[in-house]
């Protein structure tokens, strides 16, 4: 039977799936770290301005990523883009385990002696550390590069793929591979570090991102030349879409920040971004040291965090759809949406006063679920307002600024448990950040709507 208007076929939710897979990957490499911070503690000789360290640099580098690796996405396009982003990731997640080669009781310091007596002592006294730590820091650094570059390139692939009145729920369900993700690596991450060790778990979770890799160059290619994309899918994923030129013109950076949802964007990146930034580094330390979980117990803590949080994205995107199949206009849609997620972020500030531990992972899963609705939303927010030959570029822009932004956290946070142990001041700040970050998109946007290229 041939495919109807009503009926335009479904292998959109193919190219989604690969999509899902990608996030899901990523972070299974980025959180591995997370989940064994005691036990590389121990092992390694860190203390926790070490970890904030390693944590920032991760952050800093993934924020340089996501501007670079959106700019190169924009530029030579998802297809051959985001395979060779992968690869580089995997190599950088593998190189975690080559760090056991380094000898446990050497120091790392930074001697400048050309600075003044006061700067070296600033610098030596802030950055000495094990010279496991730095290891760990140089292979975050590569990690945060290359990783940057594919919520950049899967957000363009969303705008490439889908109808307007999809994209949100299409986002929404890849970005739960974020959480997929991370739901499955606490508990097998745990099991391969008791049986096969720490430098085994890091080469055998990075290597993960080469097969998928392999299953891109078979499934993949643009919506106009995909010889498996019927005719009336093709016409269903072009309903709404602007018409572009085949060989789209180049937007110079500095012409972005003409555009009041370019800065509606970033600075909601610098407010609410690093939460999730924070969820990733910290989450399983605070279950640990707040509720004296084991290293087993807390795995499964985290695993239902991010369960939990799994949830928010898919129901943030089917939110939106659902208002806008019901009439409503976008920009009352997107904003709505926005603000149930906001508003359930707030009791954030109560986790670390819950009286046990399932009560601490319930409130702050419902923070992270309401993070990855209002990511769903936000990300979804771009290609509502901006010319898709910019698309990649403005996510790139706002994930520079909102993991720069998360690398400034972490550090903070190292230092902050350094010093009191307690991370109450953390999570109330991040309590009202997706509020104020809402306001600011209303006053700078108040209306949300398409707008075209400025020359």
């Amino acid at each position: 039977m041939s495919n109807s208007p009503s009926r335009p076929g479904h292998f959109r939710w193919v190219i989604c799936a690969l999509l899902f897979f990608s996030v899901a990957v990523n972070y299974i490499d980025r959180n591995t770290i997370a989940i064994l911070k005691g036990p590389l503690s121990e092992l390694l000789g860190w203390s926790e301005v070490d970890y904030g360290n390693i944590a920032a640099a991760f952050s800093f580098a993934y924020a340089f990523g996501y501007l670079i690796g959106g700019r190169a996405i924009d530029r030579i396009g998802v297809k051959h883009g985001l395979p060779v982003f992968v690869m580089i990731w995997s190599a950088a997640a593998m190189a975690h385990g080559l760090c056991g080669l380094l000898d446990v009781k050497a120091e790392f310091r930074m001697n400048y002696p050309w600075f003044s007596f006061a700067e070296k002592a600033f610098i030596v006294a802030t950055l000495a550390m094990p010279m496991t730590a730095a290891g760990f820091m140089l292979a975050r650094i590569a990690l945060g590069l290359s990783e940057g570059a594919n919520f950049p390139a899967a957000i363009k692939v969303v705008a490439e793929w889908f109808p307007l009145k999809e994209r949100a729920l299409a986002t929404g369900l890849f970005n739960a591979g974020t959480n997929v993700g991370a739901i499955a690596c606490p508990p097998t991450v745990t099991w391969m570090f008791h049986n096969w060790g720490w430098e085994a778990t890091f080469y055998i979770t990075g290597a993960a991102g080469f097969v998928w890799v392999i299953a891109w160059w078979l499934l993949y290619d643009a919506p106009g030349k995909h010889r498996r994309l019927s005719a009336a899918e093709l016409a269903y994923i072009k309903e709404g879409q602007p018409v572009v030129e085949e060989t789209p013109p180049k937007v110079p950076w500095l012409s972005l920040l003409r555009y009041r949802a370019v800065w509606a964007y970033i600075f909601a990146g610098i407010l609410a971004a690093p939460a999730w930034v924070f969820y990733q580094f910290f989450i399983p330390d605070f279950l640990t040291k707040g509720f004296k979980l084991t290293l087993n117990a807390t795995a499964w803590g985290t695993s239902a965090f991010y369960f939990i949080a799994a949830i928010g994205g898919v129901a943030g995107g089917w939110l939106a759809g659902k208002l806008l199949a019901s009439g409503w206009s976008l920009n009352a849609a997107r904003k709505i949406s926005l603000l149930a997620c906001a508003l359930a972020v707030v009791p954030v500030f109560f986790a670390p006063f819950a009286p046990n531990a399932w009560l601490a992972v319930l409130i702050v899963g419902i923070a992270g679920s309401a993070h990855q609705g209002w990511s769903a939303n936000l990300f979804t927010f771009v290609s509502d307002t901006m010319p898709k030959e910019t698309i990649s570029s403005v996510v790139g822009l706002g994930g520079f600024v909102g993991y720069f932004a998360g690398g400034f956290i972490n550090a903070l946070t190292g230092r902050i448990l350094e010093a009191t142990g307690s991370y109450v001041y953390v999570f109330a700040y991040f309590s009202g950040m997706y509020l104020l970050s809402l306001l600011l998109i209303h006053l700078l946007v108040p209306r949300i709507e398409p707008q075209k290229l400025k020359s």
